[in-house]
């Protein structure tokens, strides 16, 4: 997936002699230096300057102070950007996520990094008690179960990393369909971009002498360098990630579940077919057919194309065609429906999710993407995932959380973690 049009968003004075009659509000205000929320920034990749930190920065109520990467051009890059924002040379660097976690000056950390990172930064920043904003998704269903019961645990907040409920197109979607404009809800049917067509080289590579590789693979099984296997590209290795369904279903499976009213739990069945890749480095799933079914009759399907989600009903539908794209409907009546003050109004924030995270953490409520919803939309990911490896229809149980009766499927609920990393 390139980013494409969801992630394309993106100062020198003279020092007085003498004191100023009056001091500037800026200095002794809400947006003082010493009262903003200090931010520790954990992976700086594309994603993690181009949208988390550029974004960060416009925000007059935080303070960057740090940022690490194991790449060590990203990280450098990375403090050019706070240097030149913030005037000064004072942000400081580290290739260890670990030395960010343990500075007592850190209020909370956005994590960037890869999503076999996800879980394990978040947990330690947890326990050391920082708030967390973390890119999606989880790598596994179990380790979601561990991140919620960590968050909840501690006390922390925690803002699953996506712009999606922000977005007025999904917002307004999902609350035409909870409000009944289109009757009864009976089928959703989302669509994901195509895998890309490269397969990705295999061939061992010397290891950049910037980078730290061994810090890069962290918890992942050891494997030799390769440039196809980091950055971007790792999206597309099972030991990093879930393949193009984890990346673009953490999006519009979560526009999914908020209109049909089931964030909190998720399908009870699935299957799906799906080819991958001949040959080369890349082995996520390349193509999918999925469909899910939930206990309320709403079946969603998820098949590959031009990202876009529908949602069919009983006297109509509502949905959109490409990501961003403007809504549409079966008719004016349910595209023009204006929502009552006595109707459901989804929580949302227009400025985005680090501004909604930041506001949260001083008000020390859920933001509009939490920790255990953000679970249950990355599971939904992984049930399709595990239902093309299996090549059955599996029954799910989003109480229990485990696969009836198919424990070759449970045993995928989880992966081994490579010594010495371990969650526990």
């Amino acid at each position: 997936m390139k980013r494409l049009t969801r992630r394309q968003f993106l100062k020198t004075g003279a020092a007085g002699l003498a004191l100023p009659w009056i001091v500037p509000a800026s200095v002794l205000g809400a947006e003082a230096p010493s009262k903003r929320i200090t931010i520790g920034f954990i992976g700086t990749g594309d994603h993690g300057t181009t949208w988390n930190l550029q974004r960060y920065l416009q925000l007059k109520a935080a303070r960057v102070v740090v940022v690490c990467d194991v790449d060590g051009y990203r990280m450098r890059r990375a403090k050019a950007m706070v240097d030149a924002e913030y005037d000064n040379e004072a942000c400081a660097i580290t290739k260890d996520f670990r030395e960010v976690i343990a500075r007592k000056d850190i209020d909370a950390v956005m994590i960037s990094t890869p999503d076999h990172w996800h879980t394990f930064i978040s947990v330690m920043a947890a326990r050391a008690g920082k708030d967390v904003q973390c890119e999606k998704p989880t790598l596994t269903i179990a380790e979601g179960k561990i991140l919620i019961e960590t968050m909840r645990k501690y006390q922390r907040v925690f803002q699953t990393s996506t712009e999606d409920r922000s977005l007025p197109m999904y917002h307004r979607m999902a609350e035409l369909v909870r409000n009944g404009r289109i009757g009864k809800l009976q089928r959703i049917e989302v669509i994901l971009p195509k895998q890309p067509d490269v397969a990705g080289d295999p061939t061992p590579q010397p290891v950049p002498p910037d980078l730290d590789w061994e810090m890069w693979l962290g918890p992942a099984p050891y494997a030799p360098y390769t440039k196809d296997r980091v950055h971007f590209n790792f999206r597309w290795v099972w030991d990093y990630s879930g393949g193009i369904i984890c990346d673009w279903g953490a999006h519009l499976f979560d526009t999914a579940q908020w209109a049909n009213d089931t964030e909190r739990t998720g399908p009870i069945e699935v299957e799906g077919t799906g080819t991958f890749w001949d040959g080369g480095l890349y082995n996520t799933v390349k193509d999918y057919n999925v469909t899910y079914r939930y206990k309320n009759g709403v079946v969603m399907t998820c098949t590959p194309g031009n990202p876009s989600i529908k949602f069919i009903g009983t006297d109509g539908w509502v949905g959109n065609r490409g990501w961003r794209g403007k809504v549409e409907a079966s008719s004016d009546k349910v595209l023009n429906s204006v929502i009552g003050p006595e109707e459901i109004h989804l929580y949302t924030n227009l400025e985005g999710e680090h501004d909604d995270f930041l506001k949260c953490m001083k008000s020390r409520k859920d933001p509009y993407f939490p920790v255990d919803i953000g679970h249950r939309v990355s599971t939904v990911c992984h049930l399709a995932n595990i239902a093309i490896k299996v090549g059955r229809k599996l029954k799910w149980d989003p109480e229990a959380e485990r696969f009836e009766g198919d424990e070759q499927a449970n045993a995928m609920l989880s992966r081994p973690m490579r010594s010495p990393w371990k969650l526990t």
